[in-house]
C-alpha cells in the first residue's frame, strides 16, 4: 500500500493504457444498451502534473508531454485528447486523467462506474473527485475481490480494469485468478490487464497462465521504449484484453506503430497478437490462423 500513481501520472505506460482504454469505451457506446465499468485499483482518479508528486519524476514530459506536442497526431486518439483537453485551458496541460476519469468522460448517462480504491488517502481523495456524479459508486475494500463482490451487476454489458500497483510478487497470479473469476460470473465479461515489462523472461509463466485461462479468447498488446532485457527499469507495458469488441484488434495496428515511434527513449517496439483465438467454425477447419504482429528497433 506504498504505491502511489501521482508519482507516474502521465507517463508512457498511462498514455498506453488510457488510449487503449477509451478506444474500448468508444467502442463499447456503439451499441445502446449500458455498461458497467468496474476499476480494481483506481488510484484518484485525477492528477496535477504541477505537484511535487509528478514533477520531482517528470515522467509525464516522455508521456502525455510527447503526444500533446506532436504536431501530427491519428485521429483514434480524439476521445482520449478530448478529455484531457476538457480538465485544461488551452495555455498549459496541468491536469491528467486517470481511469476512473478518462471512464466518467467518456460514458453516458444510462452508464454505470464502480471504483475501487483501498489505499486510505487516494481511496478518500477518489471519493471526493467522484462526488457530484451520481452514476458513479466508490468503493475502499480490496480490489481482487472485485469480481466476486460485484458481479454480476444489473446491465449486461460489463468492463474490468484490474491495474494493481505490482508491489507484491504474485500479483501477476492473482491478475489471472481475478480474470478467471470475472470470466466464470460473466462469461462475456471484457476484462483489461495492464502489466509492468521489465525483463520478458520474467513474464513467461504470466503468459502460459493466460493461454490456460478460461476466457473465450485473448487478446494481447505490448508496447516498449526500451529493449525488453533490464529488470531495472520500466521498459514497456501490456494490456491483456478478453473478449475485445470489434474493431479493436485493427484499430490497435494502426496505433501501436505510431506510439512506439512517439514514445521511444532508446529502442522501443510493439505487439499485437492473440493468446487465446476465438474457436474457428466448425465450417471452415483448415482457416489461417491470424499472424502476430510485432515490430522491434524503432529508435529515437
Amino acid at each position: 500500500m506504498n504505491y502511489r500513481h501521482a508519482f507516474h501520472a502521465g507517463n508512457h505506460a498511462d498514455v498506453f493504457k488510457h488510449l487503449v482504454l477509451a478506444r474500448i469505451l468508444t467502442l463499447l457506446t456503439r451499441k445502446e444498451a449500458p455498461y458497467a465499468y468496474l476499476d480494481s485499483h483506481a488510484g484518484v482518479g485525477l492528477y496535477d502534473l504541477t505537484a511535487s508528486q509528478a514533477t520531482r519524476t517528470g515522467e509525464w514530459q516522455q508521456g502525455i508531454g510527447r503526444i500533446w506536442d506532436a504536431p501530427e497526431r491519428p485521429a483514434l486518439l480524439n476521445e482520449y485528447l478530448d478529455c484531457i483537453q476538457a480538465l485544461n485551458t488551452p495555455e498549459q496541460l496541468r491536469y491528467y486523467p486517470g481511469s476512473p476519469e478518462l471512464a466518467r468522460y467518456l460514458s453516458r448517462p444510462q452508464d454505470r462506474l464502480y471504483l475501487n480504491e483501498k489505499h486510505p488517502e487516494d481511496g478518500a481523495l477518489l471519493k471526493e473527485n467522484m462526488r457530484q456524479d451520481e452514476r458513479v459508486a466508490v468503493h475502499r475494500g480490496e480490489g481482487w475481490h472485485l469480481p466476486r463482490a460485484l458481479l454480476p451487476v444489473a446491465e449486461k454489458r460489463v468492463l474490468l480494469l484490474i491495474d494493481p500497483p505490482f508491489e507484491q510478487a504474485d500479483e501477476l497470479t492473482r491478475c489471472v485468478q481475478a480474470l478467471n473469476e470475472a470470466i466464470a460470473r460473466v462469461r462475456q465479461s471484457l476484462v483489461v490487464i495492464w502489466y509492468p515489462i521489465k525483463a520478458e523472461a520474467q513474464l513467461k509463466r504470466f503468459y502460459q497462465d493466460l493461454g490456460q485461462s478460461t476466457a473465450p479468447k485473448l487478446l494481447r498488446a505490448e508496447l516498449w521504449i526500451h529493449p525488453t532485457d533490464n529488470a531495472e527499469r520500466l521498459n514497456g507495458s501490456g494490456l491483456i484484453i478478453s473478449n475485445p469488441p470489434w474493431g479493436l484488434e485493427e484499430e490497435l495496428a494502426e496505433l501501436l506503430p505510431w506510439l512506439a515511434t512517439q514514445l521511444a527513449q532508446s529502442q522501443g517496439g510493439w505487439r499485437l497478437d492473440w493468446l487465446i483465438e476465438e474457436s474457428k467454425p466448425q465450417t471452415s477447419p483448415n482457416s489461417p490462423a491470424r499472424k502476430p504482429r510485432t515490430s522491434q528497433g524503432i529508435k529515437r
